[in-house]
This record gives C-alpha cells, structure tokens and sequence, in this order.
C-alpha cells in the first residue's frame, strides 16, 4: 500500500515592510492633496509621485491606476468618518429620550469639522468630498462611502418627524452638508468679509452657529 502523499503547504506570503508601508501612506497623502487642490483631470500621477517622494512606479504597484487611487484616497478616511458620525449619533440617543433635532445634526457634522479643524489632510479631504458630491462620474464612491450613513441619520430625522415630506427631509440634509463643506474650507473667507470686527473666527463657535442654522433650515424645509 502506498504511503498518502502529502499536500503542500502553500507560499508564505511576505509581510509589507515598514518602508513599503510609509510610500503607501504618503502616495495617498500626496494624491489627497493634490486631487484636493488640481481636482481629478489636474493632478497628474507623475505630480503625485514627486510629492510623496516615490518612484512612477510604486503608484501602480501600491494603488493600481489614477482612478483606483482616487477612489482609495476617498474610501480611507469615509469608514472612520462614519463610524465617529454613528458612534456621536448613538450616544445622543442613550437614556432612552427622543434625540433633539440639534443634536442629531450636530452628531453628524461635528465630527467631520473637528478633525478638519485639527488635521490639514481632513481639511484637504472636505474638497475632495465636495468634488465627489458634485461630478456624477463619482456616484459609485458616493453610494458606497457615504449613502449609508447619510441614509441613517435621514431616517433618524423622519423618525423625529414621521408626517414630514421625506423628499424635504433630504433636501435640507444635502443642503447642512453643503454648509458644512463650505465651512470647512471658507473660514478664511468669513474672516475676510468679517474683517471690520477684529476677531478671528473661531472654529467650536462656527460650528455651533452651523449647527444652529442646519436645524432652522431642515424645521423650515419640514414646516414647508
């Protein structure tokens, strides 16, 4: 009787190395800032190389074409992003009380504006957002990055709200993430028109009047 062969065990696959990881890191640094800054057509992987201090090559090797690194510069910060948004939104609603309306917005836009008020690439990535929102060839990053979480603080609001129009709930939504956007990267522009009072604007308060002014638009768009 013949002895059972023994299968193989398969390859190894090599671990990343801690260098291959940082040219990782600062090809998607670089890209996110050069896409926020020359948008998608402007950029150009050569650019982008340089920036990030890597080889033409390692581009491809690391994050495929132009378009695939694109869509990786935009999905990398969008799951931390949502799991903050869900984990803010969840803890309004402990207690078992009804959630303020003001609360919910804020669990959604505060944490975006105070990463960005701390992090130049999370203010980079505001742009890079607003780009995706804006141009219909991205749709796909949107749904699949952002929709679900989007979806599920609009459905927490038509919750607070069960007679409101759902078409008006969305609406005031997309228009409070607008203003956050532009908040984000137009601050200077509040200073500049603001100029006569002295002050610089300061952030936690920009971002209560934000806030503030996403609830009265989404209760006017509800009250329609």
């Amino acid at each position: 009787m013949s002895e059972p062969q023994s299968i193989p065990n398969p390859p190894r696959r090599r671990a990343i190395s801690k260098r291959a990881l940082e040219t990782r890191l600062n090809i998607l640094d670089a890209a996110e800032r050069l896409f926020a800054e020359r948008g998608f057509d402007g950029a150009s992987v050569r650019d982008i190389a340089s920036a990030a201090g890597a080889q033409i090559a390692s581009i491809s090797f690391h994050h495929g074409g132009k378009e695939a690194l694109f869509e990786r510069v935009v999905e990398r910060r969008a799951s931390q992003l949502s799991q903050m948004r869900l984990d803010a939104l969840a803890a309004v609603k402990t207690g078992g009380a009804e959630p303020a309306l003001e609360a919910v917005l804020a669990a959604f836009l505060r944490p975006y504006l105070e990463k960005a008020a701390s992090d130049p690439q999370w203010l980079a990535y505001a742009r890079l957002v607003a780009m995706v929102s804006a141009d219909a060839r991205w749709h796909e990053i949107s749904e699949r990055c952002f929709d679900p979480t989007a979806g599920a603080f609009i459905a927490e609001i038509a919750r607070l709200f069960p007679d409101a129009d759902q078409t008006a709930i969305a609406v005031a939504f997309v228009f409070s993430v607008a203003a956050m956007l532009s908040l984000s990267t137009s601050k200077w522009r509040i200073e500049a028109l603001s100029a006569a009072s002295g002050n610089p604007a300061d952030m936690n308060r920009l971002s209560d009047d934000l806030v503030r002014f996403c609830e009265a638009g989404m209760r006017a768009a509800i009250n329609r």
